[in-house]
């Protein structure tokens, strides 16, 4: 059963190791200890980054989103709600991910691409500008 304190949020994972995460000052979601996130990205209520990921400056993970372990987000990519970016991944910079997107492991979105809605990408896709149509 998951404990909250004001600003932290403490469970034992199926390893039985206990996994603490804080709450960010920019939206109110939760972050390891053990991830990047500088102070200006955005991590939005019910979002979690998990221990190894990394958010660049200006980057937004919406809404109930999860950062899996060792995935990055580059400088200004914007994940909207109830996203799953799988462990490794690499969203290139000004990217745009639509809501309820899955991400398979160790894909590679390339910046500026624009997945719409709905959208699932597999485990190690290389997704560029020609994959989908770009949105205005």
């Amino acid at each position: 059963m998951p404990q909250r304190r004001r600003g932290k949020v403490e469970f034992e994972n199926e390893r039985g190791e206990l996994v603490r995460y804080l709450e960010h000052e920019n939206g109110g979601g939760f972050v390891s200890p053990q991830a990047h996130v500088p102070a200006d990205a955005v991590v939005a209520r019910g979002a979690f980054v998990e221990a190894g990921a990394v958010m660049a400056p200006g980057s937004r993970l919406g809404v109930g989103s999860w950062l899996d372990s060792g995935a990055v987000l580059g400088v200004g990519a914007e994940v909207r709600g109830s996203v799953h970016v799988g462990p490794g991944v690499r969203v290139g910079d000004g990217a745009r991910i639509g809501s309820r997107v899955k991400i398979g492991a160790n894909a590679v979105i390339a910046a500026g691409v624009r997945i719409p809605d709905d959208e699932r990408i597999d485990d190690g896709a290389r997704v560029d500008q020609e994959s989908f149509t770009t949105a205005a």
